[in-house]
């Protein structure tokens, strides 16, 4: 788990930076990834960054987080057999993350 926190905190400390310089709101850079459904391709979707290959990161700017958001991430995790997500809000003065382990 210790890689997936030093890159935890790097994506973290960048979002920070982002809004403190520019404010709520982010101009998202999708990556699209094949869904399958018991090994066949059932469609694509677009997550809005994915670092490394390795955590997903979903972009929100809404008022609060709901539950349809954290079960959002947990479902693109197992799409995509990744084990980190984080769900970052750029709508708060101050920056709201959730971290999620699969």
């Amino acid at each position: 788990m210790h890689r997936f926190e030093n890159l935890s905190k790097e994506i973290i400390g960048a979002a920070i930076r982002v809004h403190k310089e520019l404010g709520p709101g982010f101009f998202e850079s999708q990556k699209k990834i094949k869904i399958e459904y018991f090994g066949v391709e059932v469609g694509t979707h677009r997550l809005d960054l994915v670092v490394e290959d390795e955590i997903i990161v979903e972009l929100k700017a809404v008022k609060d987080f709901a539950d349809i958001h954290l079960a959002q991430l947990r479902s693109y995790l197992k799409a995509t057999s990744l084990k980190v997500g984080l769900l970052i809000n750029f709508a708060k003065p101050t920056l709201e993350v959730k971290r999620i382990v699969n």
